[in-house]
């Protein structure tokens, strides 16, 4: 089977020919899944995209018109994805429903630490030999109270090594860890977390009910010197209240892997270019705001699982067998899709 792969990082790409290697063959490309890329998955029956990938109903036509059936992406989130359209095209969408969760946990922590004890500024000053401890400061962690917003499998494992922290722990989601439970996590509503949370986390699912989660009044309820930590979905923030919570002096910092704007920018280099979104270009402007690229997945375990269950899904789907992966199953959206 021919296989068409979008958004294919340099790291990925010898991982994900192997692991198709024998009966498939995947042409792997850099660029990412859209309206201007998809007519070059003409005459390709299954198609993989990347987290960034574009699946609306205009960019799903132009596949079906050429001839995909099946589109595996290797990614979780699908609220890029036009479940209905696809339902009508015919078409089956499988996802990654879980991987490594202790990538995402790790990395919202390294973002939490940076920002709290400043080793971007610090590492900055050093390259140019100023060794001073101005504005340095950071604070212990032992015995300040964390705040997790949604507690699934990556939110415990956040919890988990905030609890190696000696942290106190809050909670919010629709139902309750009895894991983080055992850990001695307390589930409040979200006005309380804003108001007692030293450290605030995101991972929650971008859907209608979380989008803008972090809105203005939450950044105002929240303490002056919180720090503010998205690893998730850039969606769940809402930047533009963010950048006035921040020039108003408000937070210790924010760490951002996410963007709600991030497609245009994320994964790319755009270093000589002029950046046209005043959102994204004033948030760079904070010393006390951390941005990375969403690489909080990318480490070995966790593509390496998000490879594995993608080619997991291929082969189900060439088997007329369905999985949890799959939101949509040739042409049927199940209930717990919808």
């Amino acid at each position: 089977m021919q296989i068409v792969a979008f958004g294919v990082q340099a790291d990925e790409r010898p991982l994900l020919e192997k692991a198709f290697a024998g009966p498939h063959q995947v042409r792997s490309l850099d660029v990412f899944l859209n309206r201007d890329t998809a007519p070059i998955a003409h005459g390709y029956e299954i198609v993989s995209s990347s987290v960034n990938a574009d699946l609306g109903a205009d960019v799903l036509q132009v596949l079906a018109a050429g001839g995909t059936k099946m589109i595996a992406q290797r990614s979780t989130g699908f609220n890029n994805v036009d479940l209905q359209a696809a339902a009508d095209l015919g078409m089956s969408i499988g996802r990654v429903a879980a991987y490594s969760p202790y990538a995402v946990a790790e990395f919202a922590w390294a973002l939490a630490l940076a920002i709290n004890r400043r080793i971007v500024r610090a590492t900055n000053r050093t390259r140019n030999f100023d060794f001073r401890l101005d504005g340095l400061m950071g604070r212990d962690l032992r015995g300040r109270t964390v705040g997790v917003l949604g507690t699934g499998r990556i939110g415990e494992a956040f919890t988990r090594i905030a609890h190696g922290f000696g942290m106190h722990l809050l909670g919010w989601d629709l139902a309750e860890n009895p894991n983080c439970l055992a850990l001695g996590m307390k589930y409040v509503s979200r006005e309380r977390l804003f108001a007692e949370a030293d450290l605030i986390t995101l991972h929650l699912p971008l859907v209608e009910d979380t989008r803008q989660l972090i809105d203005a009044a939450a950044l105002a309820a929240m303490k002056d010197d919180a720090i503010l930590i998205n690893s998730s979905r850039g969606g769940l923030v809402d930047t533009v209240a963010l950048v006035e919570a921040l020039k108003a002096g408000r937070l210790t910092g924010v760490g951002l892997d996410v963007y709600e704007e991030e497609a245009r920018f994320f994964f790319f280099d755009k270093s000589l270019d002029i950046i046209s979104d005043d959102t994204l270009a004033r948030l760079m402007t904070f010393g006390n705001v951390l941005i990375t690229s969403h690489q909080a997945y990318f480490t070995e375990e966790a593509v390496g699982q998000i490879i594995e269950a993608t080619v997991a899904n291929v082969e189900d789907y060439l088997a007329h067998r369905t999985n949890e992966n799959m939101l949509v199953t040739r042409g049927q959206l199940p209930t717990a899709a919808r």
